[in-house]
């Protein structure tokens, strides 16, 4: 059997996956602090056959430029000024970090994201008094100003900002990003957050689009070849019939 037929298959198989990541990015064009997927892909030469080659995905990463600021108004809404990461406690308990800056508090008062994770200080997660106004800081100071005594200023504590370097970063199942040793990355005091403010998605929406027909073309490619492969693949079989 012609072995054009399974690199073809490894191409079509590589443009179903790129276009996968691309559907990823397009559904979380409005997520906030969102960062991109990419793939990429390599060519590994078929063993016996140098005319012949595999495509293969190499190790997925992630565009981390940052996305668009938006001005909320919102007192839990928080936004980094530049790079940086916010540390917030995993369903699995173990620290991760995200850009999405929307917190809200729980019904036990304990600061945290919109997903109802537990937002991180330096001491852990952040409790916030009952009835209390929230503050925060530029330096990602949380206070509190209770409802009782709108004059009196309790410190609830400092985010835990970080900022890894992002080689050492590695996206989760669920979404978030975590340090690949499986450690905690170190409070960078040197951070700053725009406080009501949110950063948006870093998707570009069109460049996703022509990837989609980019894809839609390579795959449809592919197809052809497999059956070229099979064209000729009948051809010979009906010229070893004839000289039987």
């Amino acid at each position: 059997m012609d072995k054009l037929i399974y690199t073809a298959m490894s191409g079509a198989k590589m443009a179903m996956a790129r276009q996968d990541t691309l559907a990823q990015n397009l559904a979380n064009l409005s997520t906030p602090g969102y960062r991109a997927e990419s793939t990429a892909f390599r060519a590994v030469p078929l063993a016996g056959s140098p005319t012949r080659v595999f495509a293969l995905e190499t190790t997925t990463g992630a565009d981390f430029s940052s996305g668009p600021i938006t001005q909320t108004g919102r007192n839990l809404d928080i936004a980094l000024n530049g790079p940086g990461w916010i540390a917030v406690e995993g369903r699995d308990g173990r620290e991760a970090y995200t850009r999405n800056g929307s917190f809200q508090v729980s019904a036990e008062g304990i600061l945290q994201t919109a997903g109802g994770l537990n937002v991180l200080s330096d001491g852990g997660p952040m409790a916030i008094p009952a009835s209390a106004a929230i503050r925060i800081e530029t330096d990602g100071t949380v206070s509190a100003l209770p409802a009782a005594q709108p004059n009196a200023v309790i410190s609830v504590g400092r985010i835990k900002l970080v900022n890894p370097p992002t080689a050492g970063l590695t996206r989760s199942l669920d979404g978030l990003f975590r340090m690949k040793n499986g450690g905690s990355a170190r409070f960078d005091e040197t951070l700053r957050v725009a406080p009501g403010a949110i950063e948006g998605s870093n998707v570009n929406a069109v460049e996703a689009l022509v990837g989609m027909i980019e894809v839609a073309r390579q795959y449809d490619l592919q197809m052809k070849l497999l059956q070229n492969a099979e064209g000729n693949a009948q051809q010979a079989s009906r010229l070893l019939a004839v000289q039987s």
